[in-house]
């Protein structure tokens, strides 16, 4: 068995992980572009740990202006194995108040901007998005919370939108009204593209607000959300923590087969396949591609 890295993405409010042993930062160069930040390396309890934020260190970076692709190139050349996101989100439902922490399952991508594949003109790949969350990353998330006293909700489907703007109480309404748990704006298309480059992934979506469409909540501002933000920041920090101390420290299979998505999803003729961009693919299909 491979060893497990364990790969953290800090979104709203998580611009560093405190706590790791051995912390050093590394500029790692990716085909796709530039990341976020640099990654931060180190341990916890003896697992390796491999942190990047998302918006940058100052929130530099919207949600269209960051390079999904590059970010999760990095991550896999970093040698990250299990990847855990750590998101803000507003949600639909009373019963996932502010402060709630939920275990997505599921994703509806609503973006429109952004490059959603490493794969395309000259190596075409499809692989399977039908559960997009790594079920054993969710049961340790779900241990660590409940060991922690941390609110966890299990399960529930995220909707991920272009932003920056939040919804309109149309849009709001309509999500709410077909069943959607959550409204962030940076999962998509971060959680396909890990699928793609063999990653097992899960989210920690951490309710900010109810959105619009609440009676009580009628316009979302940023000063409401950053209010909860720190809150949720330190649990997230202490549910991370907690994680990594109870991680296995081999990469566990995964039962859906996240980390081995690429075996059946090629389909251009090896004769075909671009070069350059099998070059750039070194990576993230190394393993099935022969790189």
């Amino acid at each position: 068995m491979a060893r497990a890295v364990l790969g953290i993405i800090g979104g709203s409010g998580i611009y560093e992980l405190p706590g790791l042993e051995g912390a050093r930062e590394e500029n790692i160069a990716s085909p796709w572009g530039e990341a976020s930040a640099p990654v931060r390396r180190g341990s916890i309890a003896g697992l390796p740990i491999v942190f990047l934020p998302r918006h940058d260190r100052g929130h530099r970076l919207s949600p269209s202006d960051i390079n999904y692709r590059a970010n999760i190139d990095v991550l896999k050349r970093a040698g990250v194995t299990d990847l855990i996101s750590l998101s803000a989100c507003g949600s639909f439902k009373e019963e996932l108040p502010p402060g709630t922490f939920v275990l997505v399952d599921q994703f509806i991508d609503r973006t429109h901007k952004r490059d959603s594949s490493f794969f395309g003109k000259g190596c075409v790949a499809h692989v399977s998005m039908a559960h997009p969350v790594s079920p054993r990353l969710r049961i340790h998330l779900a241990a660590a919370g409940e060991a922690e006293g941390i609110a966890i909700a299990r399960g529930g489907t995220y909707v991920c939108i272009e932003g920056p703007q939040f919804s309109s109480y149309a849009e709001s309404m309509t999500y709410k009204n077909l069943g959607y748990s959550v409204i962030g704006m940076t999962n998509m298309p971060e959680a396909k593209l890990a699928r793609e480059a063999e990653i097992c992934y899960a989210t920690v979506a951490m309710v900010t607000d109810f959105d619009c469409w609440h009676p009580d909540h009628d316009a979302v501002t940023v000063q409401d959300i950053i209010r909860v933000l720190t809150t949720n920041a330190d649990k997230a920090k202490t549910l991370v923590t907690r994680v990594a101390r109870d991680f296995p420290r081999e990469h566990e299979p995964c039962p859906i087969g996240s980390d081995r998505a690429l075996e059946t999803a090629f389909i251009t003729a090896p004769e075909a396949r671009d070069p350059e961009l099998l070059r750039k693919l070194d990576a993230v299909a190394g393993r099935v591609l022969g790189s």
